[in-house]
């Protein structure tokens, strides 16, 4: 009997414990299922290469600190068919997430994302020299030129002034040419709305014309309240046939040239772009137009002014006059009484 007792002994024994590992196991299982992730106190941004599989994922998870069990991330993945759909790409991972936050997060691909703005005023060999210089970003386009990207984006040159000014978001391996293209976009569709609620009987025929002058209003007007004046001014110049007579499409017009300072030899100069040479808009923009300069030629200032001339301040000072203009400049300008 005595083999007997002993035998129902071990049994009771290894039942259990058996039953006391199941318990803890269940009870780290639920843990897993249910608590943070990590014990780390800062998020990580793990890139997770395309192709990877859901093996190669946990593992590499587990290496960040950032999964505490892989196999059970394996198994519930598969429990849950999600096996295989792992988005590849940058992801900022939270230690306070539970598992199911972090499956969904990786299976619709949160990737994290990267601002790049371009600036309103610049000019689009400036903005194509700093979309050349951002890092996580797949440069496709070598060299990055005016005449490639036109050529990539599928649209006719030139490309100056047909990119919108604003914060775009653009995730690690993302091309130069989607970016550039989703900001030549936003310029069309805001380009577009605009002149199809534009004021009636304005002196362009064309949403380009619109944007020609909104070039040269963004960078006449370094005081955003003046800009709808601004715009009907040039306006009302137009619509006299006078010349536009703007400094910075004879800045544009030099190029290279320019050092600075604009002389009368330069007012003098015939190129495409002088308003102090040519009749009516220059050929192409002079820059990259904010939507608010759009905006602003669409819905120009009603204004008697034919002038105007910098305070020195940022803001402008209008006259209806060329004598009272001409005693604005002496004033403002060649700070004579």
């Amino acid at each position: 009997m005595n083999w007997i007792k002993w035998k129902l002994l071990t049994i009771t024994l290894l039942l259990s414990g058996l039953v006391i590992w199941l318990s803890v196991e269940g009870w780290a299982f639920r843990q897993f299922l249910t608590q943070p992730i990590s014990s780390l106190s800062e998020p990580k941004v793990v890139s997770i290469a395309s192709g990877s599989s859901t093996r190669e994922v946990a593992n590499q998870l587990h290496r960040e600190k950032l999964l505490r069990h892989p196999d059970w991330f394996v198994w519930v993945m598969k429990w849950e068919g999600l096996d295989g759909q792992i988005k590849a790409g940058e992801m900022e991972i939270q230690p306070q997430w539970d598992l199911t936050t972090l499956m969904d997060a990786l299976v619709q691909g949160k990737t994290v994302t990267y601002p790049f703005t371009l600036i309103a005023g610049e000019t689009l060999a400036q903005a194509l020299e700093r979309v050349q210089k951002l890092e996580k970003i797949e440069h496709t386009l070598t060299p990055l030129t005016e005449q490639n990207v036109a050529k990539a984006l599928d649209v006719a040159s030139p490309l100056e002034g047909q990119l919108l000014p604003e914060t775009y978001f653009y995730s690690a391996g993302e091309t130069d040419v989607a970016l550039l293209e989703r900001a030549y976009e936003s310029l069309q569709q805001r380009l577009s709305q605009a002149w199809a609620q534009r004021a009636q009987g304005l002196p362009y025929d064309s949403p380009y014309e619109a944007l020609i002058l909104a070039s040269i209003v963004e960078k006449e007007s370094g005081y955003a309240a003046e800009r709808a004046k601004i715009a009907g001014v040039f306006v009302n110049r137009l619509r006299r046939g006078m010349r536009l007579q703007s400094d910075p499409t004879v800045i544009y017009g030099m190029g290279e040239r320019f050092d600075g300072n604009i002389r009368k030899q330069d007012l003098r100069t015939k190129t495409p772009w002088n308003t102090y040479r040519i009749n009516g808009l220059p050929p192409t923009p002079i820059a990259l137009p904010s939507g608010a300069a759009i905006d602003a030629v669409m819905q120009p200032e009603a204004t008697d002014a034919l002038y105007f001339v910098s305070k020195g301040d940022g803001q402008h000072y209008f006259s209806e006059t060329l004598a009272e203009h001409n005693r604005a400049v002496r004033k403002y300008i060649l700070n004579a009484p």
